[in-house]
């Protein structure tokens, strides 16, 4: 049985309403996906930018435990103060923050050290830290913040 021109010209806009829902639909899940990647890009942004803030923080409080008077050594605010900036790391540590190795002796890596001083008269083949100037943090793996150090030669 043939089928009239009324049912193909129907068949056919039901094909193009197919294909039109399918586009829909594929682009709809595009969106979606962009929509949630770009919130993830937001949260790690704020993330980072809230690290940023803290650094300068836990930098003045490392300061201030290495200059500690003798005195205060068996203080109990002293202790307190300590235990703070061992919570305050493990909180850091919790979030994805980890510090960047730099002791004396350790190579010199300029992807992870910043030389802020170098020994010129050093003699040797390698350039290793000297001495740590400023803490550097990495976060999930990447650099946040380079660590400042001198740099000398073994």
């Amino acid at each position: 049985m043939a089928k009239s021109k009324k049912q193909e010209e129907l068949e056919q806009q039901v094909g193009e309403l197919t294909l039109d829902l399918q586009r829909t639909r594929a682009d709809f899940e595009n969106y979606r996906k962009r929509v949630e990647q770009e919130k993830e890009m937001s949260r790690a942004s704020g993330r980072a930018g809230a690290i940023m803030k803290l650094l300068p923080v836990v930098d003045n409080i490392e300061r201030a435990i290495s200059h500690m008077p003798e005195e205060l050594a068996d203080n109990t605010w002293a202790s307190s103060v300590v235990k703070l900036s061992k919570n305050l790391e493990k909180s850091l540590a919790d979030m994805g923050v980890a510090r960047i190795e730099a002791t004396a002796g350790t190579v010199f890596n300029p992807d992870l050290h910043e030389a802020v001083q170098f020994d010129e008269d050093a003699e040797g083949e390698n350039e290793v830290i000297a001495e740590e100037l400023q803490s550097g943090y990495k976060v999930d793996g990447v650099v946040m913040r380079p660590s400042m150090v001198k740099v000398t030669r073994s």
